[in-house]
C-alpha cells in the first residue's frame, strides 16, 4: 500500500523531471500521459485493497482509505484524459497562441508537478503537508493560467494569485488553530498533533471554541480554493485564459480536491463543536454560491466563463449536499465529483478546439459547431448532457440521491431554494450552448481542425461519461465506504 501511494506521487514527478531535462517534446509528453495513468491504477489497485475503515501507509504520513482512492481515481481519470489532449499542444494550438519553445518548456514540467501535488494533497495523513500541497498547487497553475502571456492572462493570473493566497492563509490559521486545540487542549503529542488519526482519536476533548473558530476558518480557506462564495470571483477568470486541459484539470479536479480537504476535517469539527456549525456554513456557502452562478449564467456571453461558472454551480450543489451530510448525501456528492469531472473535461477540451479555430471564446463568434464538425458538437452536446444532468448520464442519478438526502436530513426548504436556483442554471446553459450547436454557421467560419489526440481523449471521455451513467459498479461501494467513515458526528 505504501509504494502504491508513493508511486501515485513519484509518477508525475518523475514526468516532470523528464520534461525539465529533454524539453516539451511528443516523448516526455506522453511520459505525463503514462503518469496520469499509473495515479489511475494505484488508485485502483488500492481500492481493491482497502476496505470500509480507514487504512494507513508510510508511517502515519500517508492515508490510504476509501475518499483516498475516490479521489485518486478522479485525478488519474481527468488526468489521463487532459494529458493526452496535452500532446496536441505541441502542434497547432502552440503556434495560434503564440507560445515559444521557453514556454512548452514550462508547461511540459508544470503539467506533471501539477498532477504530484493534488495526489500528495488527497494522500497526506498530515493538515500541516495537505496545507503545503494546496498551496502548491495555487504556485504552479499561476504561472499556467498565465500561460499565453497576454494582458487579460496576465490580469487573471495576479487575480488568481492575490484570491487564493488570501485564502489559503486563512487556511492556515485555522490549521495553526486546530494545532493549538489539539496540542494544548487534547494533549496529543507535538509532533503528531497535525495528524489526521490522532486528531480524529483526541477531537472529542478539543476545546469547542477554538475548534469552532478553528473550522470556520478553514472553510472559508479551502472553499477558496474550491470556487466558493466569498472568494469565488478567481474561478471564472482563471478557467478562461488558461489553456484547455489546464482548465479541465482545474475544474475537474483541483476544486473537488480541495473540497476533499473540508470533508476530511469536518468529522473532527464536528465531534468537538457539534454538527450544527459548520452544516450552517457550508449551507450558507453553498447556497449563495449556486445563486452567483446562476445570475452570472444569465449574462456570460464567453464559453469558458460559462463552463466556469457552472463548475461554481456545481461546487455550490457539492457544499449543500456535504451540509447535509448523511452517508447516503456524501456518497451522492463523491459520484457528483466523478462525474462532474469527467464531462467538464470533455467540455473544456472541446472548448478548447473551438477557441483555437475562431480564436475567440465568445458565444456570438461560434455557431453552428454540429454542422461545422461532428465529433467536436457531438463532444459538447454529450459534455452539455452530462452537465445538466439528464438521464442516463451518473449527474442524474447524482442530483437525484442529493435531493433525497436533503428532504431525508429535514432541509426541504434547502432543496426547494436549491432546485429554483438549479432550474435558472439549467436555463442558461440551454441557451448558450443551443447557439453554439443549432445556430447558422456565420459566413466565413473557419474549418474546426481537431488534433489525433485531442480527438482521441474526447471519445475515451465520452465513453466513460456514458458507462458511469449506465452502472457506477464498483465504485457504489467505494462511495459508501468513504461516506461512512467521513459522516462522523453528522450522522
Amino acid at each position: 500500500m505504501t509504494a502504491l501511494l508513493l508511486t501515485a506521487i513519484l509518477a508525475p514527478l518523475a514526468a516532470a523531471v523528464a520534461a525539465l531535462a529533454a524539453g516539451w517534446r511528443r516523448l516526455t509528453a506522453a511520459a505525463t500521459v503514462l503518469s496520469a495513468v499509473t495515479i489511475l491504477g494505484c488508485g485502483a489497485a488500492l481500492g481493491f485493497r482497502v476496505g470500509a475503515g480507514p487504512q494507513f501507509a508510510c508511517g502515519g504520513l500517508l492515508r490510504a482509505d476509501a475518499l483516498t482512492v475516490t479521489m485518486l481515481l478522479v485525478i488519474g481519470i481527468v488526468g489521463t484524459l487532459a494529458s493526452w489532449a496535452s500532446i496536441g499542444y505541441i502542434g497547432t494550438e502552440l503556434a495560434h497562441d503564440h507560445i515559444d519553445e521557453r514556454g512548452a518548456h514550462l508547461y511540459g514540467v508544470l503539467t506533471p508537478a501539477f498532477l504530484a501535488v493534488m495526489v500528495l494533497a488527497v494522500c497526506a495523513n498530515n493538515i500541516g503537508v495537505i496545507w503545503v500541497a494546496i498551496e502548491a498547487t495555487t504556485v504552479i497553475t499561476a504561472f499556467l493560467v498565465g500561460h499565453r502571456r497576454t494582458r487579460t492572462a496576465l490580469e487573471a493570473t495576479w487575480k488568481y494569485v492575490v484570491i487564493c493566497s488570501v485564502g489559503i492563509a486563512i487556511a492556515f490559521l485555522g490549521t495553526v488553530l486546530l494545532y493549538f486545540a489539539a496540542r494544548y487542549t487534547a494533549a496529543a503529542p507535538a509532533d503528531h498533533a497535525l495528524n489526521l488519526d490522532v486528531l480524529a482519536t483526541h477531537a472529542r476533548s478539543l476545546d469547542p471554541a477554538v475548534t469552532r473558530l478553528a473550522g470556520g476558518l478553514l472553510l472559508i480557506g479551502y472553499g477558496a480554493k474550491a470556487g466558493l462564495f466569498p472568494f469565488h470571483t478567481w474561478l471564472a477568470d482563471a478557467h478562461s485564459q488558461a489553456p484547455a486541459p489546464v482548465s479541465a484539470l482545474m475544474s475537474g479536479v483541483l476544486l473537488s480536491v480541495a473540497f476533499s480537504v473540508i470533508i476530511r476535517l469536518r468529522p473532527i469539527i464536528d465531534a468537538a463543536a457539534g454538527p450544527a456549525f459548520l452544516r450552517s456554513g457550508l449551507l450558507v456557502v453553498g447556497l449563495v454560491t449556486l445563486l452567483v452562478a446562476a445570475l452570472m449564467l444569465t449574462v456570460t456571453g464567453d464559453i469558458k466563463r460559462m463552463l466556469a461558472y457552472s463548475s461554481m454551480e456545481n461546487m455550490g450543489l457539492i457544499a449543500i449536499a456535504a451540509a447535509a451530510g448523511t452517508t447516503l448525501a456524501i456518497s451522492a456528492l463523491l459520484l457528483h465529483v466523478l462525474a462532474h469531472g469527467v464531462g467538464k473535461t470533455v467540455l473544456f477540451l472541446a472548448g478548447g478546439q473551438l477557441q483555437a479555430a475562431h480564436d475567440s471564446t465568445a458565444i456570438a463568434d461560434i455557431t453552428g459547431v454540429l454542422r461545422r464538425s461532428r465529433l467536436i458538437g457531438l463532444s459538447f452536446a454529450t459534455g452539455l448532457i452530462v452537465l445538466l444532468g439528464l438521464p442516463p448520464f451518473a449527474m442524474f442519478a447524482s442530483e437525484l440521491a442529493i435531493a433525497r438526502s436533503l428532504a431525508s436530513a429535514r432541509l426541504a426548504w434547502v432543496l426547494g431554494v436549491a432546485m429554483l436556483l438549479i432550474a435558472i442554471a439549467f436555463a442558461a446553459l440551454a441557451r448558450n450552448s443551443g447557439r453554439v450547436l443549432l445556430g447558422s454557421p456565420a459566413a466565413g467560419a473557419p474549418t474546426i481542425r481537431v488534433p489525433a489526440t485531442a480527438a482521441a481523449a474526447l471519445i475515451v471521455g465520452i465513453v466513460v461519461s456514458a458507462g458511469l451513467g449506465i452502472t457506477a459498479g464498483p465504485l457504489t461501494g467505494l462511495f459508501t465506504s468513504a461516506a461512512s467513515s467521513n459522516v462522523g458526528a453528522s450522522r
